[in-house]
């Protein structure tokens, strides 16, 4: 029998990332950079301080046949470069980069925010949020800027300064920095919480102590170690399938085995079977405009649906528990994350899934009606759970205009407030539970109160994939842009059939002939929605030359009066006239008040106009061809 050439073991954590500091450990040249966002980092750094799996390692043991080049992880010393690597890591790269820059390296982690913007950060625990038994671990960690201050409104609010370590002692939040060195901070925190009246507090980090960052200490990751022996294309083959993946167990495989034992079969209802429409297929053909292939909520996933009917289910639990008369922590949480849908009983799954799936269609409707179409379109995905839940809860009461009027107002918050694109199942309870009391006449949501947009935002609004750039195109859909050449309204009909998209007003041709910054020309500012036949019309000649193209026709094109296609043009909040002297810093100046006063209509509230800077820096530009 052939020997083994590998082995497993499991290795220690803060061993693993002290190899990486001092070079023992590195990668293969040709793997990517470290590319993790913020919160795949928050994920990874709560798993490890609950002591869950986060996956195996594989390495290869130098000084064999296969020589690749190799680099110390990302933001190692120097002296790492120097040194002589024992072994290579082939498989989690980005693992073990993300742990050893918050934990070990000491310096402040670049990563990137929900809105693609790169950033810089430092990440802690709140160490009475990590003790709550109930709480979701990962609200519990906390990315703050590299000031590590965070503020609001625009910088004029201060909400968390964690500048000092005293600052840190005083708000209880525990630097992931020093996970595997607490005993000087420990002095510190003691030293600030002195006395017999702070013991309670000393205790919650004692317990913190033993609960959270003993986690780390004794954290063991399991290593497939690749014996240096190991020919090439052993080690490509597996390379290759390490690097393939497969699709992970998530919440709904793992509820379908719990439901399964009850004789349920939940993946039936899902995707159906020979004889059946599964659930999935009808919400996917829900709405399912001509010329497209499925309708707009075609991308809802099973444990989206899960999501919107464990909401019902924990605020039932939630409504009980005050009715029996109890009150602040003794209250269950309104939850939809991975462990409510995980605690989900079959019973509560069947009283909801017929409201719940209603509620989704009208969600498609919902959308429809402000003009968003396609999936490609659709702002955020993660957005339609709440909706739809909303929705399935208020009934037929959205269709009642001053309930829409809300219903919109709100979901254009989300989107101008870009909002949905982190720490969604927290904002998604929120929500459900804020939205249907505004209705009623209670309060606004904190979606809408909390969002206020940047009036330079719509200068940096480049990227086609943008909640906001989508929304930007939405809005001016619904405003009832015409065609350029046609003059038709977008409905939905028009949009497929004369193939709709997002082009240049003033095209990206003559814009780079004139020498003027893509960062400038790409911007949504500069674009609008036009069909196909229109944007090969315009080409890449100036806006003067095209109009009066139009004004003439050809001959598979009438010719249009030009006060006609000035209307066509004003109903894309464009001045003609601008567009007719080819005044470009003119138009952008005088289309951005207009934008800007079309969103301010949209959520109901006044841009923001201030010199406050938005953090980050876009990690890329749009890259649109028209």
């Amino acid at each position: 029998m052939a020997a083994s050439t590998f082995q497993t073991n499991p290795f220690d954590l803060h061993e693993l990332l002290e190899d990486c500091h001092r070079g023992v450990l590195q990668l293969p040249d040709f793997q990517r950079s470290w590319v993790w966002d913020e919160d795949r980092i928050k994920s990874l750094i709560a798993s490890v301080s609950r002591a869950f799996p986060v996956g195996a390692l594989m390495s290869l043991n130098s000084g064999g046949p296969v020589n690749f080049k190799p680099r110390p992880v990302e933001g190692a010393p120097a002296e790492a470069r120097q040194a002589t690597p024992q072994s290579l890591l082939l498989d989690g790269q980005q693992r073990m980069t993300s742990l050893y820059q918050v934990t070990l390296r000491g310096d402040v982690v670049e990563t990137v925010t929900p809105k693609n913007k790169k950033v810089k950060r430092w990440f802690y625990i709140d160490i009475r949020k990590a003790l709550e038994a109930t709480a979701d671990r990962e609200e519990a960690i906390v990315g703050v800027p590299e000031d590590r201050i965070i503020r609001t409104d625009f910088g004029r609010e201060l909400v968390l300064d964690l500048s000092s370590a005293e600052n840190e002692y005083a708000t209880l939040m525990y630097p992931v920095s020093k996970v595997f060195d607490w005993d000087k901070w420990q002095d510190g925190f003691d030293k600030h919480w002195h006395g017999d009246l702070n013991e309670g507090i000393r205790d919650e980090f004692r317990a913190f102590k033993r609960q959270v960052l003993e986690n780390f200490k004794y954290y063991r990751v399991p290593v497939i170690t690749l014996d240096r022996s190991t020919s090439k294309e052993a080690v490509c083959v597996v390379f290759e399938k390490v690097n393939t993946g497969g699709k992970p167990l998530d919440a709904f495989e793992l509820v379908t085995a719990m439901y399964a034992a009850s004789g349920h079969e939940l993946r039936k209802d899902w995707y159906g079977d020979e004889r059946t429409k599964g659930r999935h297929r009808r919400l996917a053909e829900k709405l399912r405009p001509d010329g497209a292939e499925t309708g707009i909520i075609a991308e809802v996933s099973n444990t989206d649906f899960l999501q919107a009917i464990s909401l019902f289910y924990t605020r039932d639990r939630r409504r009980a528990a005050e009715n029996a008369g109890k009150q602040g922590k003794e209250l269950p949480a309104v939850s939809c994350t991975r462990q409510a849908l995980l605690n989900l009983p079959l019973e509560e799954y069947k009283r909801f899934e017929t409201q719940v799936e209603h509620g989704f269609e009208q969600a498609a409707k919902f959308l429809h009606m402000l003009h968003i179409y396609r999936i490609f379109d659709l702002p955020y995905q993660s957005q339609i759970v709440p909706l739809a839940a909303i929705l399935a809860d208020i009934g037929h009461h959205w269709e009642h205009e001053a309930n829409r009027d809300k219903l919109v107002r709100w979901y254009w918050n989300g989107v101008f407030g870009e909002l949905y694109g982190s720490a969604v199942e927290t904002r998604i309870a929120r929500d459900f539970m804020e939205v249907p009391v505004w209705l009623k006449g209670g309060p606004e949501p904190s979606t809408v109160s909390e969002t206020m947009f940047r009036a330079d935002r719509l200068k940096t609004m480049r990227m086609r994939l943008s909640a906001a750039y989508k929304g930007m195109n939405a809005l001016l859909m619904k405003e009832g842009a015409q065609d350029f050449r046609s003059g038709q309204k977008f409905d939905h009909t028009i949009f497929f059939g004369e193939n709709i998209d997002i082009h240049h007003i003033f095209p990206k041709d003559w814009c780079k002939a004139r020498g003027i910054n893509s960062n400038l020309f790409d911007s949504i500012i500069n674009k609008t929605p036009l069909s196909y036949r229109t944007n090969r019309i315009i080409g890449g000649i100036a806006p003067s030359l095209y109009l009066s193209k139009l004004e003439a026709g050809n001959k598979t094109t009438p010719p249009i009066a030009r006060e006609k296609l000035d209307e066509f043009l004003e109903s894309h909040l464009i001045d003609p006239s601008l567009l007719r002297s080819d005044n470009f810093d003119a138009f952008m100046v005088d289309r951005q008040n207009r934008l800007l006063s079309l969103i301010e209509r949209a959520t109901g509230k006044v841009a923001y106009t201030g010199d406050f800077k938005e953090e980050g820096l876009d990690l890329e530009s749009d890259d649109e061809s028209t």
